[in-house]
């Protein structure tokens, strides 16, 4: 197990602008992101830990790795030939939640959504460029419990228990309906791959903040048969 504590933030307004979709002269928007953007500089600590983990045994629809069983069709058809794969939990640090924005200002928290999202992002992808180059990955997939009915979120308790206490390793605690905080943390398993997945592939939500690419009919025929809930 590895924790990453020491996550590069690549910042500026102009980029969180872009990400916001709000490039256009909005003049109100630039100051409060940019007086956003040096708060979160000066306290964003984004945090990720991930660990090597084995499947031990596949049976119907459920996979168990390093002991711990998980019942999701997807996860189990997506491992079936992949012995090596890799949990992990990132998050944009409980830093930021201490910063208070008044309640009634819905711009400003809007903007410092999408500071902590893209925060959160930074941790992410420098987490998957270390598994892709430390371990020789030529491509890799991951899935998340909660993207989709197939997995849903209560399986967060499976994969936070590998870990042990992830709030002492990185600061991320697991309410009682299974929701992250700090909000803006994310956990899942990558694994190696030949063909590219996304879960967002067997989705038909449209209107998705998070869509990473799109619904993917012949796709979704492949699984439907196999008990795919969307």
């Amino acid at each position: 197990m590895e924790v990453l504590n020491n996550i590069p933030v690549d910042l500026e307004p102009d980029k969180v602008l872009k990400f916001m979709h709000m490039r256009g002269g909005n003049h109100q928007i630039e100051k409060i992101v940019q007086e956003l953007v040096g708060v979160a500089r000066s306290i964003a600590k984004p945090k990720a830990v991930y660990k090597v983990s084995y499947v031990d045994e596949r049976d119907g629809d459920t996979v168990t790795i390093d002991g711990v069983r998980f019942t999701s069709h997807v996860l189990r058809v997506n491992l079936d030939r992949i012995e090596r794969v890799f949990p992990y939990i990132a998050t944009c640090g409980a830093e930021l939640e201490e910063v208070a924005i008044p309640s009634g200002d819905v711009m400003k928290s809007y903007c410092f959504d999408a500071i902590k999202r893209m925060i959160l992002r930074s941790a992410t992808t420098y987490l998957s460029n270390r598994l892709m180059e430390y371990y020789a990955l030529s491509k890799m997939s991951h899935m998340n419990p909660g993207s989709l009915d197939s997995w849903p979120i209560t399986q967060q308790k499976e994969l936070f228990s590998l870990f042990g206490d992830v709030e002492e390793l990185i600061g991320v605690r697991l309410t009682k309906s299974c929701v992250m905080f700090p909000l803006k943390s994310v956990s899942g398993i990558y694994f190696p791959t030949e063909i590219s997945f996304e879960s967002c592939q067997l989705c038909q939500r449209e209107k998705c903040i998070g869509r990473r690419a799109p619904y993917d009919p012949q796709l979704a025929r492949k699984y439907r048969g196999d008990k795919i809930s969307m």
